[in-house]
């Protein structure tokens, strides 16, 4: 097993066709996953999905996603990650895939090890929820595209953060690591970074155990941050470059959901 590395910079988890690559190995827990994919023009991949659902997230340009030799998922994808929210194809366990792209592109792979396999799908770009969160310094935009209460995983959650320049998000300090029904679920994060126009960022994670997580991280764009545990946040953008990351959760909960604790010693109100 190689050892866990909570912070990962751009090519430090880069493995064959993927510029990043990280398993429940890698990250030394159990379900969460993410890799992100290179195509050039008329390049094709060939994903084996074993005990893992996915869900192929364009990042840059647009895609085909074919299941089991049969349904063919068309992905127009984006610009870039700033530009629009993007369609994107659920994968199940238990599956082949092929991703090919015309053009070229980056493709995210989100993932969770998983026990049941759900049908394949196509998710619209139109019906993913996109909502304005916090106010003021703290205000960005959350775009919901595979969250708990949005779209249909087995244990995957996954959603899109835009911060504008110069702002703070995942604000205040919160934490998922601990299983107290109704009140906070037990999941393992990924944090993928993209930072506009070439800037960087700053990502805090801070120990709510001893010898838990503590990350103090500048970040820049293909750069990436394991929360296995932890009071997570703030996310700050360097004034003028708009920050983008992706987050990609599971745990081992029976119900799929999002249930976080803000850190005591921060207020909550403007800033949720």
């Amino acid at each position: 097993m190689r050892e866990r590395q909570l912070y990962v910079p751009r090519g430090a988890a880069a493995d064959g066709p993927y510029a990043l690559h990280i398993d429940p190995v890698h990250a030394g827990w159990a379900h969460s996953a993410l890799r992100v994919l290179d195509l050039g023009p008329g390049e094709a991949h060939e994903l084996a999905t074993h005990d893992t659902e996915w869900i192929v997230l364009p990042l840059t340009g647009g895609c085909t996603v074919q299941v089991d030799g049969g349904e063919r998922f068309e992905l127009a994808g984006r610009a870039s990650v700033f530009s629009d929210v993007s369609d994107f194809a659920y994968v199940p366990r238990d599956a082949h895939a092929q991703i090919a792209s015309g053009a070229g592109g980056r493709f995210a792979l989100a993932g969770a090890r998983c026990e049941r396999r759900l049908p394949a799908r196509y998710g619209p770009a139109p019906e993913v929820p996109v909502e304005a969160r916090g106010s003021g310094t703290c205000a960005r935009e959350v775009r919901n595209f595979a969250a708990a209460d949005t779209f249909d995983c087995d244990r995957l959650i996954a959603v899109e953060v835009l911060t504008p320049g110069g702002n703070w998000s995942s604000y205040p300090p919160h934490k998922h690591d601990e299983h107290l029904p109704g009140e906070e679920a037990e999941l393992e994060e990924i944090y993928y970074f993209e930072i506009e126009g070439g800037g960087l960022g700053y990502q805090r994670v801070s120990p709510s155990r001893p010898g838990g997580a503590d990350v103090l991280a500048e970040v820049r764009t293909g750069d990436a941050v394991l929360v296995p545990d932890g009071w997570h946040g703030p996310s700050i953008a360097q004034p003028g470059h708009t920050m983008y990351y992706l987050n990609v959760m599971a745990g081992p909960g029976e119900e799929r959901e999002w249930r976080i604790r803000f850190h005591p010693d921060h207020r909550t109100e403007g800033y949720r």
